[in-house]
């Protein structure tokens, strides 16, 4: 997966922006739906990760699984995985691991913040 293609699939869910929030850190990339955070990357780091909220009991059973998928680099490593994106993952597994987060965090906003 390229940066673009990365960026196109968590841009493309209902009510996605990206934003910049960290001045120190103007490369790092977050995607939030209703003001919450769903996915985080450094879209020109080399390999390419992404980090993505993840229910804690599959979070683990992903790591456990994928040597790919390792514990939420900088963020709470009990509800978020970082997600190496080497060509190693399948595309379609990658977009499914992407709508799980962004529903997670859909599920937990207010309904009339829900896209």
């Amino acid at each position: 997966m390229t940066p673009d293609e990365l960026k196109d699939a968590l841009l493309r869910l209902p009510g996605a922006v990206e934003e910049f929030p960290f001045p120190r850190y103007p490369d790092v990339s977050v995607f939030k739906v209703g003001g919450k955070m769903f996915a985080i990357s450094t879209l020109d780091e080399e390999p390419l990760s992404v980090g993505l909220k993840c229910d804690p009991e599959l979070a683990v059973q992903l790591r456990d699984t994928h040597p790919e998928i390792i514990p939420g680099y900088h963020l709470n490593k009990r509800h978020w995985n970082t997600v190496r994106l080497d060509g190693d993952l399948p595309p379609d597994f990658v977009d499914e691991l992407i709508t799980d987060s962004y529903d997670l965090v859909v599920a937990k906003l207010p309904k009339r913040s829900r896209p």
